[in-house]
Formats: structure tokens, C-alpha cells, sequence
């Protein structure tokens, strides 16, 4: 079992930049891929960002290259999405997910077996 908690949602304007944390707990964290998806209201889960076990790979999707940054510290068990220049289409609530299953680089969201409770971005213009 894993268990993920994610923390720095927020509120912020147009232009800046809110850092995400996912902590992780249980299955040894070092060894598994881990993602951020988000949600928009009445919207499909999209897959933002992963990064592969030792933190030398990572995806992005195309609407967020140059703006974030997905790393992680496998000491603190712990994922990060660093978001800048934030956009008002940014606003969604947004997951950390672990694969598990030994994917090397997944991107997929059917491709995570374990996800947290989610985290309100709002950007305002």
C-alpha cells in the first residue's frame, strides 16, 4: 500500500507560481515512478507531468513545458510541481499519483495504481 498526501494549493494570480508536494508513505518510495495529473471541472484527468524512479526522466505535457517542473526527493519520499507563470487554464485540482508496477517512464493515467486526494490551483486574470 501507498499513501499520498499532497499540500501547496492555492489562489494566485496570473503570473505566478504555487510549488506542489506530494508525501509519500508505506512501499519504498525510491523505487516506483510517480506523476501529477488534473482535473478541470467537467473535464477529463490529464496527465501534467512524471518523473521515473531516480528522478533522471520526466514527461511533460506539451501545455506546461518551460512553465513546470516535476523533481522529487527520494530521502524526504516526497514529489514536487514546481508552477510557474501560471495561466488562468492551469485551474484544476490536481493529483499526485505513484506507479508502482514498475513502469520505467509512464504517462498514462491508467498507468498509476495508487493516487491522493487532490489539491485546488486557482488562477485569476
Amino acid at each position: 500500500q501507498v499513501g499520498l498526501v499532497e499540500s501547496g494549493g492555492g489562489l494566485v494570480q496570473a503570473g505566478g507560481s504555487l510549488r506542489l508536494s506530494c508525501a509519500a508513505s508505506g512501499r519504498t518510495f525510491s523505487v516506483y515512478a510517480m506523476g501529477w495529473f488534473r482535473q478541470a471541472p467537467g473535464k477529463e484527468r490529464e496527465s501534467v507531468a512524471t518523473i521515473n524512479w531516480a528522478g533522471g526522466n520526466t514527461y511533460y505535457v506539451d501545455s506546461v513545458k518551460g512553465r513546470f517542473t516535476i523533481s522529487r526527493d527520494n530521502a524526504k519520499s516526497t514529489v514536487y510541481l514546481q508552477m510557474n507563470s501560471l495561466k488562468p487554464e492551469d485551474t484544476a485540482v490536481y493529483y499526485c499519483a505513484a506507479d508502482t508496477t514498475g513502469s520505467y517512464l509512464p504517462r498514462r493515467t491508467h498507468d498509476f495504481d495508487y493516487w491522493g486526494q487532490g489539491t485546488q490551483v486557482t488562477v485569476y486574470s
